[in-house]
């Protein structure tokens, strides 16, 4: 099972979204099931994702910020947990999901939710967050999914 927290830099998001746009559609084609838990309101997360609407629809379930399981934002495990919940046959072990992100509370998040977190860095933030992470990437150059077990690209 797959999460992942949608990008938020805007100097970033064009370039995060191709990238994880090839992820997405090969894990999808692949039968991984992938969700999106993000702290973002169901507003904020409309604007923001209304030009990807056939990328989203790849998505076994999307949990936002403001959904009534969610009640307290990232670090806390909130959202995950509720995404975790919601997968078919659900919930599913934490242990069994691997979390992309790119914030610093998102990656302390699913760490405290149980899961296994791929960090995805912004060159702009402090370093020093990523020892928190399983895994560091700077997709796409070093991702290997069969490292992590899933079927290669």
């Amino acid at each position: 099972m797959l999460l992942f927290s949608p990008w938020n830099s805007p100097s970033e998001q064009e370039r995060k979204r191709i990238r994880a746009s090839r992820l997405i559609r090969h894990l999808h084609a692949k039968g991984i099931p992938i969700a999106v838990a993000t702290g973002s309101h169901k507003r904020h997360f409309s604007l923001k994702t209304q030009r990807h609407s056939e990328l989203f629809s790849l998505m076994h379930h999307i949990v936002l910020g403001d959904d009534p399981e969610v009640k307290q934002g990232k670090p806390s495990p909130d959202v995950f947990l509720a995404a975790a919940r919601r997968f078919e046959g659900g919930p599913v072990d934490p242990q069994k999901i691997l979390v992309f992100e790119d914030a610093p509370a998102g990656v302390l998040a699913a760490k405290n939710a149980g899961m296994c977190v791929v960090m995805v860095p912004d060159p702009r933030l402090d370093s020093s967050y990523h020892d928190t992470a399983d895994e560091v990437f700077k997709f796409p150059v070093g991702f290997e999914p069969q490292l992590l077990g899933l079927a290669s690209l």
